[in-house]
């Protein structure tokens, strides 16, 4: 179900500063497992980090995250608890009907939180929102866009 952007009409008076939106239509489950494709892979067992490069897919739940490479830090030395995913180049990210695009993405796993930077692109049906920075909560299914925000939006939408 698409989220309306009613709060957006705010940005005419408002052209930079934060706007906050509601994102992917639910909220998401922090708690899933997270399931990474990719065409290469390099461990580092000695800052126990993994980089995935190439066609990076990962999903957890509803959520979908893409991008150039992404890197993967555990937070214990044995590898089997997520802290987080930074992800690079062509970011896009994915949840129910919207959709953001970002030059760069950091998802905190167990906060549930997607911080996008870099011309930050959010999509929600017809309506357009970009900004500097946007960050995500998975858990509340929001979103606050920060940095010369500006919106398009279309008459006639929900």
């Amino acid at each position: 179900m698409l989220r309306p952007l009613l709060t957006a009409l705010i940005l005419a008076a408002a052209p930079a500063g934060a706007q906050q939106v509601a994102f992917g239509g639910m909220s998401a489950d922090a708690s899933a497992p997270v399931e990474v494709a990719a065409d290469n892979l390099a461990v580092n067992q000695a800052d126990g980090s993994a980089v995935f490069t190439g066609n990076v897919v990962i999903g957890q739940g509803q959520m979908r995250l893409a991008a150039d490479s992404v890197t993967v830090e555990y937070a214990d030395s044995g590898q089997s608890r997520i802290r987080s995913l930074h992800a690079k180049g062509k970011v896009t990210l994915v949840s129910g009907e919207d959709a953001a695009e970002a030059a760069e993405a950091i998802y905190e796993v167990e906060s549930g939180n997607v911080t996008l930077t870099g011309d930050v692109v959010l999509t929600q049906g017809q309506n357009v929102l970009t900004g500097n920075r946007m960050t995500v909560s998975l858990t509340d299914g929001t979103a606050q866009v920060e940095g010369r925000v500006r919106t398009i939006l279309q008459p006639g939408n929900n």
